[in-house]
C-alpha cells in the first residue's frame, strides 16, 4: 500500500480566497498526497466550494464540516484525528487555506521529513537566516516580533518562528499533540510544542524537530485573526503559560475550562 502524506488545511469563510485549481494541480503532479478540507462553520457559500472541489479528485480529498466556527486549533485537530485512523497516511501536516506557504514549500518539508528517520516534526520558518522571499507588512512583522519574544520565553527553546501555519509530523507523534483539546484558537501551535517537550523530553524534542527557512511567503489579505482576537494574544498566551507551568493541572483540565464540543460530519 502507497504511503501517502495526509495535509489538513482549516477553512474559514475562504469562499472568495482559496484558489482551487491549485490545489487541483498539485494533486495531479503528487500522488502521495490527500487533502482534507476542514470546513470551521464558514457563514459564506465556503463548503458548497469545497464540496465542488472533492469532486475533481474524490479519492484525494476529504471534507470535514465542523458545524460552528470553533477556531484553526480544533479545524486542524479534527482533521489530524480523521488521518490518524487511516492505514495509509504516513505523514500528517496542516497549510493555510490562503497558501501564503505554498504546497510546493509544503512538499520540500515533506521530503525532508523523509529523507532522516530521526526527525518527527518539519516546520517552516519565515525568520530563519535562510528564509527568502518573505513579504510582510511592518506592523504585522513588529507585531510578530513582539510576541515572538514571549512566545520563546515561555517555550525556553531556540525556535524562531512557531506560527508559521505549514508544519508536518510523523503519525506516531500524533496522538501525544492531538489527542486532548488546545487551550487556544490560534496559539495551539505553541502548545504543540510545550506537549511533546513533556511527553519526550527537552533533548528528544532538539533531535526530532527541523525548523526550515521557506523559499518564499506572501501574506494574504483577509486574515481571520480579528482585531479582539489580536488583543487577546496576550491574555492567551498568559493562560497558556500558567496552565503548563504554574497551576500544574492537566491538559484536559485546563480545556474543559473552554467546555469546548466538536461537531462534524464528514461530507459524501
Amino acid at each position: 500500500m502507497t504511503k501517502t502524506t495526509g495535509i489538513i488545511i482549516p477553512c474559514y469563510n475562504e469562499y472568495y480566497r482559496l484558489e482551487k485549481q491549485k490545489f487541483c494541480d498539485f494533486l495531479n503532479k503528487h500522488s502521495s498526497y490527500h487533502l482534507c478540507f476542514v470546513n470551521d462553520g464558514s457563514t459564506d457559500d465556503t463548503l458548497q466550494m469545497l464540496l465542488e472541489l472533492k469532486k475533481s479528485n474524490p479519492h484525494k480529498i476529504t471534507v470535514l464540516n465542523l458545524r460552528q466556527n470553533q477556531g484553526k486549533a480544533t479545524a486542524v485537530q479534527t482533521g489530524a484525528n480523521h488521518f490518524v485512523n487511516l492505514v495509509n497516511i504516513e505523514n500528517i501536516g496542516f497549510l493555510d487555506a490562503d497558501l501564503s506557504t505554498s504546497l510546493e514549500e509544503m512538499d520540500n518539508l515533506v521530503k525532508k521529513l523523509d529523507k532522516n528517520p530521526e526527525l518527527s516534526i518539519v516546520f517552516g520558518s519565515r525568520k530563519a537566516t535562510k528564509a527568502n522571499n518573505v513579504e510582510r507588512r511592518f506592523v504585522r512583522r513588529f507585531l510578530s516580533n513582539f510576541i515572538g519574544f514571549f512566545i520563546r520565553y515561555i517555550l525556553q527553546l531556540p525556535i524562531k518562528d512557531t506560527q508559521c501555519g505549514a508544519k508536518v509530523f510523523k503519525k506516531s507523534i500524533i496522538k501525544n499533540v492531538y489527542s486532548q483539546r488546545f487551550i487556544s484558537r490560534w496559539l495551539f501551535d505553541i502548545e504543540i510544542f510545550l506537549r511533546l517537550k513533556k511527553h519526550i523530553g527537552l533533548n528528544e524534542l532538539l533531535n526530532c524537530i527541523s525548523e526550515e527557512p521557506l523559499e518564499s511567503w506572501i501574506e494574504v489579505e483577509g486574515s481571520k485573526i480579528t482585531l479582539k482576537d489580536s488583543f487577546l494574544i496576550p491574555i492567551n498566551l498568559v493562560i497558556i503559560w500558567f496552565s503548563y507551568f504554574k497551576i500544574r493541572t492537566t491538559i484536559k483540565n485546563a480545556s474543559d475550562i473552554f467546555n469546548l464540543k466538536t461537531d462534524y460530519y464528514i461530507t459524501r
